[in-house]
C-alpha cells in the first residue's frame, strides 16, 4: 500500500508540475503543434474505422427488437445517444492509450534510459517544460476533437446499416436523432474527453518518465503505462457519468 501511495503521489507531482511550468515558463507552440499533429495522424484512421462499425453494430443489434413494435425509426437516436453520451469518448480515450499514450512511454523512457533527459537538465532545459508539458496538453485537446470524428463516424455508419441494408425510413431516422437528442448529450460527452486526454497523458509521460531498467525497463513501462490509463479510463467514466447525467 505504501508504494501505491509513493507512486500516486510522485505522478501527481509530476502532473502538477507540468501544469505550473505551462504558465511560467511555457515551451514553444511548435511543440504543442508538433504533438497534438502526432496524435490526430495516428489516431483518427484507427478512431474513424472503429466508430464506423461501432455505430453499425449498434443499428445490427439494435434492428432486431425495435423492428417487433414498429420502431425501426428510433434506431437514429439510439446510435447517436450511445455514441454521443458514452461510446465515442470511452472508445477513442481506449484508442488513444493503445495508439499514442504507449508511444509517449516508450519515446520519454527510452531517453531516460540513454540519459537524453539527464543531459537537458545539465543545459538547463526543465525536462517536464520540454517533454511532458506539451503531451499533457496535446492530449487534453487532442481526444476531444477525435471524440467529434468517432460521434460522426458512428452516426454514419448507424445510418448506413438501418436506412441503407434495412429500409428504415431515412426521414424518420433524422427527425427522431433530432428529437430525442440534445446538444448536452454530446457536451458530456466531450467533458469526458478532455478528462480522459488529461489522464492518458499523465499515466503515460509518468511511467515514461521514471523509467528504470534498460531496454527491458521501457516495455514493461509502455505495458504498465498502457493497462493503468486503460483501467483509469473506465473507472472514471462510471463516476463521470453519474457527476454529468
Amino acid at each position: 500500500m505504501l508504494k501505491v501511495f509513493e507512486e500516486v503521489g510522485r505522478a501527481t507531482l509530476l502532473t502538477l508540475w507540468s501544469v505550473y511550468l505551462l504558465f511560467k515558463s511555457p515551451p514553444r507552440i511548435r511543440h504543442f503543434i508538433k504533438q497534438i499533429t502526432y496524435l490526430g495522424a495516428e489516431t483518427t484512421p484507427v478512431v474513424f474505422i472503429t466508430s464506423l462499425f461501432t455505430g453499425g453494430v449498434i443499428a445490427l443489434q439494435t434492428y432486431g427488437t425495435f423492428s417487433r413494435f414498429n420502431a425501426e425509426f428510433l434506431i437514429g437516436a439510439v446510435v447517436a445517444l450511445s455514441m454521443g453520451r458514452e461510446l465515442a469518448p470511452v472508445l477513442t480515450a481506449l484508442m488513444v492509450t493503445a495508439r499514442v499514450g504507449s508511444a509517449m512511454t516508450a519515446q520519454i523512457g527510452t531517453m531516460r534510459i540513454t540519459e537524453q533527459i539527464d543531459a537537458l537538465e545539465v543545459m538547463g532545459i526543465d525536462a517536464r517544460s520540454y517533454l511532458i508539458t506539451p503531451r499533457i496538453i496535446a492530449g487534453t485537446l487532442g481526444v476531444p476533437m477525435l471524440t467529434v470524428l468517432s460521434n460522426i463516424a458512428g452516426i454514419i455508419g448507424g445510418w448506413f446499416v438501418a436506412v441503407k441494408l434495412f429500409g428504415v425510413n431515412e426521414y424518420l431516422f433524422w427527425e427522431k436523432m433530432k428529437d430525442l437528442t440534445e446538444l448536452y448529450d454530446f457536451l458530456g460527452g466531450l467533458y469526458k474527453a478532455i478528462f480522459f486526454g488529461f489522464i492518458i497523458s499523465s499515466v503515460s509521460c509518468y511511467f515514461g518518465f521514471y523509467t528504470k531498467g534498460g531496454t527491458e525497463g521501457v516495455g514493461r513501462a509502455t505495458t504498465n503505462s498502457v493497462v493503468t490509463s486503460s483501467m483509469l479510463v473506465l473507472i472514471s467514466d462510471y463516476f463521470l457519468t453519474a457527476v454529468i447525467y
